[in-house]
């Protein structure tokens, strides 16, 4: 068992500004260390090209580019290796499990994963130059695992296969996106419908009408439904599915199986969180073990995480940090049952 820590970075400013003060912090950290040695031991099977990735990120969010050249500047690499470690656009995301559980009133989900990947950074950013508020754990500094934005959008997306890929945004900058460029369901389905897909992910999606839909989106298709509980495998794209779902149906099962004790958003966690209720997973070494899991509440702008299991959360009042009123609290602890450090932990 180790301890795990992920530092609470609370910021307003600019997108370059943001991306400098960012680029400084990783400059000696073991999160820069960590993406380095990576690419010496598994060679990217993509190529950076700076002008296409600029052009494909320029026409969606361009004061994330300005973010990148913040990085670059602040941490003196080149702006070719940013792309590469945070850049989000043609990268090969691992695989991973992943389960979320939405209602009107709130969304929840484990984040399934391998803890080397992990960045032990959540990001509270309001730009002053363009874009919404947003408050989230980050993946790869720039991209977003899940969260939620000034207007109550949030947002949690779910793997199903790496099969298959086209050039794209993977995951986690699309959920960035979202969740800076929408402010309801709608405009975030929309988005998702006209942005390019690298991989196959589920993004489950909840705004303060209480609106919540399902969206499978592949290089090939992108559809939408209702659903409450989602998983690994897609139900409207079934021909996208690996072969092997044994594993994703039987916690979609156990989930359905637990919805009339999860109404509230404390039972809610509760189940999700707890060791012995099915959903949470100590397998880390298969790339999906529960490393945090996170509530969000639209309406009250709450946003609640924990890392490890059978944990209380620490539950963050976004609506008053957006009057100007910073976290007392820099950093979230926790333990995970495996020996593999995160990405912000020295090796």
């Amino acid at each position: 068992m180790i301890t795990i820590q992920s530092d609470i970075k609370q910021f307003r400013g600019t997108h370059y500004e943001l991306g400098y003060r960012q680029g400084e912090e990783l400059k000696n950290s073991p999160i820069l260390k960590t993406r380095h040695k990576y690419w010496k031991l598994k060679r990217p099977r993509f190529h950076i090209d700076i002008p296409e990735a600029k052009s494909a990120i320029m026409h969606f969010a361009p004061k994330i580019w300005d973010e990148f050249e913040g990085i670059a500047d602040g941490s003196k690499q080149p702006l070719e290796n940013v792309l590469r470690d945070f850049g989000g656009y043609r990268m090969e995301p691992e695989r991973s499990g992943c389960s979320v559980f939405v209602q009107d009133e709130f969304l929840v989900r484990n984040y399934d994963f391998q803890p080397a990947t992990y960045d032990g950074r959540y990001m509270v950013y309001q730009p002053t130059d363009s874009g919404h508020a947003v408050i989230g754990p980050s993946s790869r500094v720039t991209g977003r695992m899940d969260g939620m934005n000034e207007h109550g959008l949030a947002i949690g997306y779910n793997f199903t296969h790496r099969k298959k890929t086209k050039d794209g945004f993977v995951c986690y900058m699309i959920s960035r996106m979202i969740l800076e460029l929408c402010e309801n369901v709608d405009q975030a389905v929309q988005l998702l419908k006209e942005i390019p897909h690298r991989n196959a992910f589920s993004y489950i999606l909840l705004d303060q009408t209480g609106t919540h839909y399902i969206i499978e989106a592949s290089p090939r298709d992108v559809t939408v439904r209702q659903a409450s509980e989602c998983t690994n495998h897609f139900v409207t794209q079934e021909k996208e599915n690996r072969h092997h779902i044994k594993e994703s149906q039987a916690r979609l099962e156990k989930i359905n199986k637990l919805k009339p004790s999860m109404l509230t958003p404390e039972k809610a966690f509760e189940t999700f969180d707890a060791k012995d209720k099915g959903i949470f997973s100590d397998n880390y070494k298969s790339w999906s073990g529960t490393i945090h899991t996170s509530l969000y509440q639209p309406r009250e702008l709450k946003a609640w995480i924990s890392l490890g299991g059978n944990q209380q959360p620490e539950i963050f009042d976004f609506q008053k940090w957006l009057t100007g009123i910073d976290f007392q609290d820099s950093t979230l602890t926790g333990k995970l049952e495996t020996d593999i450090p995160t990405a912000n932990m020295e090796r």
